[in-house]
């Protein structure tokens, strides 16, 4: 598969001109189409509704989100799921808080449309909200069979879980799949100056703390992820 090089405007979320839309009207990238249905096929052969839960997000919708977290107006959780009142925090303090599960507006591998946050639809009630909890996918889960399911046959149709494992920076999100073949490439080309210029035209909240440590933000967040599936 030939990736053409992403613009910048693709890779920070503020251009959706690569995305297909699909029955349930969620937004992916055009080159993921068939390795997702084709996932979807064979996991329903194994009793399994992977059903999307998030794919594409916005910059748009990125910032919105992190500046309702950043004003106390949605929850932050620390690893041991219990809230933290970010209001009391500042500088880094606060940006590591909020990071540990939602990323920087501009950095969110969501904007590539090559993300999925997936839950099984048929392991729960049709009025069941999945609230991409660690322990919905853990052996008292409804979703644990989905999670083993993904361990040993998502890399078949190129996807893989690139916050599988907790490595000091995003938290662990069995929920997460990513598509190799085209998420690989795009986060080459979002490298630091990428995002720092992208951030100095569309300012977010806590902008002055975002930039000043950008460098740290973008190892510890951006780029250090679980390679393999």
């Amino acid at each position: 598969m030939k990736i053409q090089s992403p613009s910048t405007d693709i890779l920070t979320g503020c251009s959706d001109s690569h995305l297909s839309t699909l029955a349930d009207g969620q937004l992916i990238h055009h080159q993921m189409q068939s390795a997702w249905q084709q996932l979807q096929q064979a996991a329903a052969a194994d009793g399994i509704v992977i059903t999307i839960v998030s794919a594409f997000r916005s910059f748009q919708r990125q910032a919105a989100i992190w500046q309702a977290k950043c004003n106390g107006l949605r929850p932050v959780y620390n690893l041991q799921q219990q809230q933290v009142a970010v209001a009391s925090l500042n500088g880094m303090a606060k940006l590591e808080a909020i990071l540990l599960y939602s990323a920087l507006p501009g950095a969110s591998r969501h904007h590539w449309g090559t993300e999925l946050d997936v839950y099984d639809a048929a392991a729960v009630t049709s009025d069941y909200r999945p609230q991409l909890l660690q322990s919905e996918y853990q052996q008292t889960g409804p979703f644990y069979k989905l999670n083993q399911w993904l361990e040993t046959e998502a890399a078949r149709f190129g996807f893989f879980r690139p916050y599988k494992h907790y490595r000091g920076g995003v938290a662990a999100e069995p929920w997460h799949l990513s598509y190799a073949p085209v998420a690989k490439p795009y986060m080459q080309a979002l490298t630091l100056p990428t995002l720092h210029q992208c951030l100095a035209q569309h300012p977010v909240a806590e902008q002055q703390s975002v930039l000043a440590n950008l460098a740290q933000l973008y190892q510890t967040y951006v780029i250090n992820i679980c390679e393999d599936s």
